[in-house]
């Protein structure tokens, strides 16, 4: 139970800092030995980071939910990201098993933080078709274990010079419902795993929760402060540590 626990609290930080989930999950069920399950344990812990999305920004979600503009373009982002998903969900759920690649994803995700830098200063908070038609092609990307879903979203806002507190929270407003909608994709399977070790999972998906509120409080101070860069540097020296060591 106590390995389970563990992964709820790394799921919940990593999910929402942009040092990818999925990398430190694969990582960690390596080093616990949790395998077979790689693939639900990933979909039952989002749940619990999901749920801890909207508590965090359940006034932004209010506001979104009358205005028809953000929500024709969380639509559009929602369904970029879902075609990408669906097409290649078997691809992308193999990935999960190979350690190398999601280091290598993960250096790939410690270079665009880096990169965003120069974009930290922007000031436009208008966004455009374009900018979802984009983030939905990055969101859909950030399926591949390694590259992180916040931070290759986030950056995509501030590399199409949208101002931080804009990208910050339109990047996790419209991962809501491709993250609850992957969940139910796989609903079936999340049943079997709480049938056969029902407390594991629970403890893992309360700990989530737990912790990705946590993280969400801590991103948004990084943010204001224009350093999200320094967990691209996180980022790669984890990557080269999981070459060097994890087989």
């Amino acid at each position: 139970m106590l390995k389970y626990v563990l992964l709820g609290i790394i799921q919940g930080l990593t999910e929402f800092f942009p040092v990818s989930s999925s990398a430190h999950l694969v990582i960690m069920q390596k080093i616990l030995g949790i395998s077979g399950q790689e693939a639900v344990l990933a979909i039952v812990l989002h749940l619990g980071t999901s749920l801890a999305l909207i508590v965090f920004f359940f006034a932004d979600i209010k506001r979104a939910l009358g205005d028809l503009k953000i929500l024709s373009l969380i639509i559009i982002v929602t369904i970029i990201t879902g075609i990408i998903g669906i097409a290649g969900k078997n691809f992308f759920e193999s990935l999960f098993s190979s350690v190398k690649i999601v280091a290598l994803a993960l250096i790939v995700t410690g270079i665009i933080l880096i990169l965003t830098q120069k974009f930290m200063h922007s000031r436009r908070s208008n966004l455009t078709v374009k900018d979802a038609i984009i983030l939905g092609i990055t969101q859909g990307i950030a399926i591949i274990p390694g590259i992180s879903r916040s931070g290759i979203t986030i950056s995509t806002l501030l590399f199409r010079k949208i101002d931080r507190e804009t990208s910050f929270r339109f990047s996790f407003l419209a991962s809501i419902p491709a993250v609850l909608g992957a969940t139910l994709l796989e609903a079936k399977d999340i049943g079997f795993a709480f049938h056969l070790e029902p407390m594991n999972f629970v403890f893992g998906f309360i700990f989530s929760i737990l912790s990705g509120l946590f993280s969400l409080w801590i991103l948004k101070l990084v943010l204001r402060k224009a350093k999200l860069y320094y967990f691209g540097y996180y980022c790669i020296f984890v990557a080269i540590i999981t070459l060097l060591f994890i087989k």
